[in-house]
């Protein structure tokens, strides 16, 4: 399984949704599936992958570490998190977060253990 995790702001579209992950998806695997945190996947359904949501990231590691997604969240990037959650134990990030060009939405790749 190839996970595509998401974090986005509240302003974000689905065409911020399908920059950053186009951003994220340049050299790797298809995506098959889409995450993010429970409370903001609505907007994940416009990208017509299947979605899964993630009911938490709080102390996930990420390489990324941004203070604001901490102290929001509880991890480094809910991306990141989000994909490692999403893909399962043994998971590994194939791309650390990625930001779309209007800096509205986050997107990071990461692969199951069984893929």
């Amino acid at each position: 399984m190839i996970v595509a995790g998401f974090g986005y702001r509240s302003g974000a579209t689905a065409a911020s949704l399908r920059a950053a992950l186009e951003v994220a998806q340049a050299g790797t695997p298809p995506v098959t599936h889409v995450a993010t945190l429970a409370d903001k996947l609505p907007l994940l359904a416009a990208l017509g992958l299947p979605t899964i949501a993630v009911e938490t990231v709080a102390g996930i590691a990420t390489p990324t570490r941004s203070v604001a997604s901490f102290a929001a969240r509880g991890t480094g990037s809910v991306a990141e998190a989000a994909a490692l959650a999403a893909a399962g134990p043994g998971a590994r990030l194939l791309v650390p977060r990625q930001i779309s060009p209007d800096r509205m939405a986050t997107c990071a790749i990461a692969e199951g253990a069984s893929a």
